[in-house]
């Protein structure tokens, strides 16, 4: 069976909600508090998520809106494997991930203090390095966005 773009960009957007929703509750329920890096990257699969849905809706009035999606999806995507990566070898290596572009980004565009149970920043890189079946959240977040951008690409390139 042969996904259609909008099935894909549904998946992909499913996937970035689910990721979100699993960091949440293990913020939320688990007490595993999340550092700028953590929250910045929350931030890339909600705009993910909406630009999918903004492309399957602007699909039906403008052909290419699944394709633009798709390669918009995949751009952020590898922003999500960059900050990933950047979290694991850079940022949780430091006493404090304080000033590092995630968090002056979260806290200039005002995300931290005005939606904090989502975006608030609660342990430095290094505090909130934690693991899920032995494996660091950081990891699980970015091989959420390699699949992210595999299927954005899957999107961007398809055939109308």
């Amino acid at each position: 069976m042969k996904l259609g773009t909008t099935h894909l960009l549904h998946i992909i957007a499913g996937l970035c909600v689910a990721s979100v929703a699993a960091a949440l509750v293990s913020q939320h329920f688990f007490d595993m508090p999340p550092c700028a890096w953590c929250v910045f990257q929350r931030l890339l699969f909600l705009v993910i998520a909406v630009t999918c849905w903004a492309g399957i809706l602007f699909g039906r009035l403008v052909g290419s809106a699944h394709r633009i999606a798709g390669v918009l999806a995949g751009l952020l995507a590898l922003g999500g494997i960059v900050s990933g990566w950047y979290q694991y070898t850079v940022a949780a290596q430091m006493v404090s991930c304080d000033r590092t572009f995630a968090d002056r980004f979260m806290v200039e565009s005002g995300l931290d203090a005005g939606i904090p149970w989502l975006f608030g920043i609660f342990a430095t890189c290094m505090d909130a390095q934690v693991e899920l079946l032995g494996v660091e959240y950081v990891f699980w977040a970015i091989a959420v966005f390699v699949l992210v951008f595999v299927l954005g690409l899957v999107v961007a390139l398809r055939r109308p």
